[in-house]
């Protein structure tokens, strides 16, 4: 397999345009590396140049350290599965996989060994006669997928594969794909818009929005040490709450709060010197809906009395959303044993050693020295 680097890449359309700008990423040999964002954020864009269907403008791509910017995209090892499948409807299951061999003229025999290998792997051996419209969408995918498998690629690439199926069928094609990257071994680039997916099948998460890496990092990273506000909102789900709150420095202490005196909660140590330098100010208090402690009766400390507004019943837990005393919404993630009713008034701690905190003007974090510190662990 191989290493994928880019180096200052930037994609540059016509009225200057900047689709994607000065990505600088290390996708390592045998690494499952997710481009993440909303949609219009440049992810697919970057992955089409890695693939060789668009033009790099600046920067450098390196796979298996060669230069491959001129490369044509047969030239480059890379096996690319699409969103939309792109299987000839004329053609069987087991011409489909073998096409791109026989046009490189692979012997006959070992065309046949790949095929049926990688439709052993996949589960569709008994498939292969068939014609596309004869199969379901999860057994078109793996087709897709078996269709990269024979060509012993560097790299696969994904994009958005899963968009089109339901939501049971992509939960499990997602512990396939997985699966699948264990057993091969593989270098594996996979873009979608789903955090979700980003979450549980990657290594390593490069998250996007508006053509420009936010943060690369572990998903678990990336969860308990977002950059900036909007990757804290991002990755999580239900996302993080975003509070606006004032630094306030009372008797020693520093506290933050609500305007209109919806709530006081006080940072712990740890977090204080680094929000100190805020005191008078405003700044965005997250904490996400699992670290959202109901309490029958008001906390000594950290209580936040609310109002519920909508109750999301899920079966393992309960989806509680709520206002505060100044109608800030937040989200909260519940014990079912909890009967809840909108416009009950309820009591909640959050769990301070895990809040995070943005500037108001910038959104960067301001606990980047921590997490500084946890990336060197």
């Amino acid at each position: 397999m191989a290493k994928v680097e880019l180096k200052g890449i930037c994609k540059v359309y016509e009225g200057n345009v900047r689709a994607v700008e000065n990505a600088n990423i290390t996708v390592e040999d045998k690494e499952f590396c997710v481009f993440v964002g909303p949609s219009g954020c440049g992810k697919s864009t970057t992955l089409r140049m890695v693939a060789g269907l668009e033009d790099i403008s600046e920067g450098e791509l390196l796979i298996d350290g060669e230069l491959m910017n001129d490369v044509p995209p047969k030239d480059r090892n890379i096996a690319m599965v699409f969103q939309n499948y792109a299987l000839y409807p004329h053609m069987s299951v087991y011409d489909n996989m073998a096409f791109g061999l026989k046009i490189k003229k692979v012997d006959k025999a070992e065309i046949d060994r790949r095929v049926h290998e990688a439709a052993r792997i996949l589960d569709i051996e008994k498939f292969l006669d068939r014609k596309p419209k004869a199969l379901s969408g999860g057994q078109r995918q793996r087709v897709a997928v078996g269709r990269a498998i024979v060509r012993n690629p560097k790299v696969f690439l994904f994009d958005e594969p899963l968009s089109n199926l339901d939501a049971k069928l992509r939960v499990q094609m997602r512990a396939e794909i997985s699966g699948l990257h264990h057993r091969l071994n593989a270098t594996m680039i996979y873009v979608t818009h789903d955090q979700v997916e980003a979450m549980t099948m990657a290594d390593k998460i490069v998250v996007m929005k508006d053509g420009k890496v936010q943060q690369i990092g572990s998903p678990l990273y990336l969860y308990n040490h977002p950059g900036n506000k909007f990757v804290a909102g991002f990755i999580g789900s239900p996302p993080m709450n975003f509070l606006t709150v004032k630094v306030v420095e009372k008797g020693g202490d520093l506290i933050l709060e609500e305007d209109k005196g919806g709530f006081v909660v006080k940072p712990v140590a740890e977090h204080a010197q680094y929000i100190k330098k805020y005191a008078g100010k405003e700044i965005f208090f997250g904490i996400r809906p699992e670290d959202m402690i109901y309490t029958e009766k008001p906390a000594g400390e950290n209580n936040m009395p609310l109002s519920v507004t909508v109750v999301e019943p899920l079966g393992a837990d309960t989806t509680l959303w709520l206002n505060t005393g100044a109608q800030q919404p937040l989200v909260a993630r519940t014990d079912p044993v909890h009967e809840f009713k909108v416009n009950d008034k309820v009591n909640f701690t959050p769990r301070m050693e895990k809040a995070r905190y943005f500037d108001k003007e910038t959104e960067l974090s301001i606990l980047a020295e921590i997490d500084a510190a946890a990336a060197k662990k």
